[in-house]
């Protein structure tokens, strides 16, 4: 006959463990706060292209002239007075190289253009600095090509580490490769300008002025903010509630209020190792939370199966007896499930940076929790409502002959 281990002899201790853990946090939280990072603060959000000046244009005539490029080519508006208001379009189909398009851009009065760039460069892909504006005036105004693929992320990252809370992204293909770059914004008056502008020099410093531009720039509000905040909070609400109304159906309400008691555990235990250790809560950190309240719930439900299943089968006047029966059935699924979820999740820490990273680290806090509470909370929640019960009359003479034989054989053994 399997040993039956007593897991119902640590429920109290590990409750009392588990509420010191989460008042710790609690602490925690209320004395430094919890480190929110810029999903969740106010900031800027600067996208940027490390490639090289194409053209250089100018213009000496009266007119305005602003330039616009696209992904078919690009556009040259000329208006004001003394001028005829038109739109030279110049496009990469009938100008495939540089030196095509330079010539038919110079016939444009006035308009001065040099390429930078070996004539018999591709045309296609050019873009424009959005930061300094679309006007051509005297002043040399550049055109970029496609990305230089030299430059790889860590190059950016390296070169803004410089700036504190900075974050960056890649997106795009590697011809047109760009970086998301996002900094946290203090609110005060003139900030964001400032960390624009210390960003942009950060990388021209070390990649060159004539290298640099910004596709675009996004600023988020602290309005925005409060309300990615209020709406991850009426998420992870929602998702316990579905939770419970699941377990609610397939069980009992106190079994169902377990399971939710042990994925609340689940989360605050993450919330207190991430304000202890001060990692940068954002929402890949939030998306660690979430996938650990799925992973603890199917654990859970398995228990929980098996304690209905056991009800209907082992003679006992201790619903303690059933619970410890069905939690060393599904003990040897539980260890081995969570040690190999854990040998892809350690391999990501080892091996990744950055948010990545820090998304392992707080999955690698959720899986140890998750097996833990699954076992001692939900277990020591069930063991409370049900220690007034008592087995239900004549469930023995429902069962098959050898069933009941077999159970009666294990209880003369005990």
């Amino acid at each position: 006959m399997k040993k039956v281990i007593n897991f119902s002899k640590a429920f109290l201790p590990c409750s009392i463990l588990s509420a010191v853990l989460i008042l710790s946090g609690i602490v925690r939280v209320a004395v430094t706060g919890i480190n929110f990072g810029i999903d969740f603060k106010p900031g800027l959000i600067e996208e940027v292209r490390i490639a090289p000046t194409v053209l250089e244009l100018s213009y000496s005539g009266s007119a305005r002239v602003t330039i616009d490029a696209a992904e078919s080519g690009i556009d040259i508006v000329i208006t004001g007075s003394g001028a005829e208001n038109r739109t030279e379009t110049f496009s990469y189909a009938s100008n495939s190289t540089v030196a095509d398009l330079a010539a038919n851009m110079a016939k444009i009065e006035g308009l001065s253009v040099h390429s930078v760039v070996p004539g018999n460069t591709p045309a296609a892909g050019l873009f424009v600095n959005s930061a300094v504006g679309n006007v051509i005036t005297e002043n040399k105004f550049r055109v970029y090509g496609s990305t230089d693929s030299s430059i790889s992320i860590d190059d950016v990252r390296s070169a803004t580490s410089t700036v504190k809370g900075v974050a960056v992204k890649a997106l795009g293909s590697e011809e047109n490769r760009s970086y998301q770059i996002r900094v946290a914004d203090s609110g005060e008056p003139g900030s964001s300008k400032i960390l624009q502008e210390t960003i942009i020099k950060t990388l021209e410093g070390k990649f060159g002025a004539d290298k640099v531009a910004v596709v675009k720039t996004d600023f988020i509000g602290s309005q925005f903010s409060k309300s990615l905040v209020g709406q991850s909070v009426v998420l992870v609400l929602a998702t316990l509630f579905l939770i419970w109304l699941y377990a609610a159906i397939r069980f009992h309400w106190d079994f169902a209020f377990g399971s939710v008691l042990a994925v609340i555990h689940d989360a605050l235990i993450m919330i207190s190792f991430i304000a202890w250790i001060q990692m940068e809560f954002t929402t890949t950190t939030l998306a660690a939370v979430l996938t650990i309240i799925g992973y603890s719930i199917n654990a859970t439900v398995v228990i929980l199966d098996r304690i209905r299943a056991n009800m209907k089968l082992i003679d006992t006047k201790k619903f303690n007896d059933i619970i410890n029966a069905s939690l060393t059935d599904t003990l040897s699924r539980s260890i081995i499930t969570t040690v190999t979820t854990l040998f892809a999740v350690v391999s990501l820490y080892a091996f990744t940076t950055g948010s990545i990273k820090d998304f392992a680290l707080a999955l690698i806090a959720g899986l140890i929790s998750g097996c833990y509470s699954s076992i001692y909370i939900n277990g020591a929640f069930i063991s409370f409502m049900r220690r007034k019960w008592t087995p239900e009359s004549g469930i023995h003479h429902s069962l098959p002959k050898a069933k009941k034989m077999q159970i009666d054989a294990d209880a003369d053994l005990k």
